[in-house]
């Protein structure tokens, strides 16, 4: 009878022992991160199919589906970044289950010059050319050579060459802040406080000729003008 008990509670033992082992295990891999995760876009990429609401959009993604999102978390964080309409190329970041929208990202508004003032002498523009393919180029720009351009989790990615040293090609990230028909506003993530930037752009427009009323503008012959 003693052998009995005895064997009975060392099996419970067991038991115990067993399941706390697949307790522990099951904590750890519910601790454990996915690396690939970390790297993967998880950005939805499609078309803008239908606008059924003011909080919703329907996108028909570029592997063929249609799903229709609530924009509500993306329009109270402001991270609907550029009017839309129907045709409207874009980049959205969604819940798992793919139902709501937390950024939307007009890929079309995107794409285009962008100048500002160049902060040396405010007498020329400087800027970003973002095209279609993935493709930047510096506008005006000596120091910096725009290679490449991608949404990445939600996130504007650019690499360039800076040049003179090594003249290393470097990638920075860029949180995307305001973007409009006119208006394009972006900052440095991942950066120590000190480096961190505000790039504000314009959309580069061609500048009006001045009427001369019919007249034109002769150039002067005098040799001293020349000067």
């Amino acid at each position: 009878m003693k052998k009995l008990v005895f064997l009975s509670v060392a099996m419970a033992a067991m038991m115990m022992l067993s399941c706390g082992g697949n307790t522990h295990q099951a904590e750890r891999e519910e601790d454990t991160v996915d690396v690939n995760d970390l790297i993967r876009d998880h950005t939805l990429y499609g078309l803008c199919a239908a606008i059924p609401s003011t909080s919703q959009l329907k996108v028909i993604t570029d592997v063929g589906d249609t799903v229709t999102l609530d924009i509500t978390p993306a329009l109270e964080n402001r991270k609907m970044l550029g009017s839309v309409k129907v045709g409207d190329r874009l980049a959205v970041m969604t819940n798992k289950n793919q139902t709501m929208a937390t950024e939307v990202i007009n890929i079309n508004l995107l794409l285009g010059n962008w100048v500002m003032p160049d902060p040396l002498d405010g007498s020329d523009e400087i800027g970003i050319r973002i095209k279609e393919g993935g493709v930047a180029e510096s506008i005006e720009m000596t120091n910096i050579t725009y290679r490449t351009w991608r949404i990445f989790n939600g996130k504007l990615e650019i690499t360039s060459i800076r040049e003179g040293g090594e003249q290393a090609e470097e990638t920075n990230y860029f949180d995307i802040l305001k973007l409009s028909a006119d208006t394009l506003v972006y900052k440095t993530i991942d950066k120590p406080q000190d480096e961190e930037e505000t790039f504000e752009y314009s959309r580069w427009r061609e500048k009006e000729q001045p009427d001369l009323h019919g007249l034109k503008l002769e150039e002067h012959q005098d040799e001293y003008m020349k000067l």
